[in-house]
């Protein structure tokens, strides 16, 4: 389980108090406060703090006092062109503290994004838990044959069968091994800090990561593509229904200028244009490599 029934309790009692206050609260991300959302098999992410709302945005945009404007169009048009034409700036004023649960081999790829500010839990002065991520079964896939970095079809019958058995017991192994070596039960024990060496990628690591909405916006736009790596993408999947509820019109903008758009390089203009003007346009008339021609393909929905 993500969560043990202390640790519910403990953040019932923090969902439970509340503080009168002069700053702008985003009622959205009130009910996101502290609440542990799920992720794999005993990951979570949970929303510690945040600084902002749509309106901060608007009003970093134009420098006023106040709300700036009394309509509510216009400063969802204002987002919208401020997300179009990238401006970040203004969506550098809101900023956004989480806790996050995950494997080791997960935040290894996470801590790749160096703009945001991160303490995680320290296996120097601490034990850290007898908890591993162990794929569900149709996560358990091959090498992709066209990408190296992706996954092919998943393992069937008893070669997936083999693999899970092969991770759970490595794991166990592994958590065995630490705790012999640490145990001070008539011996010395080895340092928690050089035994820690000796655990798979998959136990699980917390930490707090705190991060602007213009940086989360980057982070999200790469690990909730369909192309990252699922293990990575669940967390940002989660973490994307959360930043909808915080701040909707710059969520909405994102998703429709940023998530759900793509990037043509100028061969794949040209191309679009000569189609458009009903030319048949074939890889070796595009300049593009084989590759491209394959991606522009994929966006155009022609085959």
């Amino acid at each position: 389980m993500p969560l043990s029934a202390e640790q519910l309790a403990e953040i019932e009692e923090q969902r439970a108090q509340t503080q009168p206050t002069r700053r702008v609260v985003a009622p959205g991300m009130e009910e996101h406060l502290y609440t542990a959302h799920p992720v794999l098999d005993h990951g979570f992410v949970r929303v510690i703090d945040y600084m902002g709302d749509d309106a901060a945005i608007c009003q970093a945009a134009r420098v006023s006092y106040g709300k700036g404007t009394k309509s509510v169009q216009n400063d969802e048009g204002l987002i919208r062109y401020l997300m179009r034409h990238w401006h970040s700036t203004p969506f550098e004023m809101c900023e956004v503290k989480l806790h996050v649960k995950l494997p080791v081999f997960v935040a290894r790829q996470w801590i790749r994004h160096r703009t945001a500010n991160v303490n995680e839990y320290s296996a120097r002065y601490s034990i850290l838990d007898r908890e591993f991520y162990i794929p569900a079964p149709d996560q358990l896939a091959a090498q992709s044959a066209v990408n190296n970095q992706g996954r092919g079809e998943a393992l069937q019958g008893e070669e997936a069968a083999r693999v899970l058995d092969i991770l759970k017991a490595d794991s166990a192994r592994c958590y065995d091994n630490y705790e012999a070596m640490i145990s001070q039960d008539g011996q010395q024990g080895l340092a928690r800090e050089l035994a820690r060496m000796n655990l798979p990628a998959n136990i699980y690591t917390q930490w707090y990561w705190k991060v602007d909405l213009h940086n989360l916006f980057h982070f999200l736009r790469l690990r909730a593509d369909p192309h990252a790596q699922y293990e990575i993408r669940v967390y940002a999947e989660a973490m994307c229904k959360i930043v909808a509820d915080w701040v909707p019109f710059a969520y909405k903008a994102f998703e429709d200028y940023r998530l759900g758009a793509v990037n043509l390089s100028a061969q794949m203009v040209e191309a679009l244009r000569r189609m458009l003007k009903g030319e048949a346009v074939t890889q070796e008339t595009s300049g593009m490599t084989a590759r491209e021609w394959r991606e522009f393909e994929s966006v155009i929905g022609h085959t």
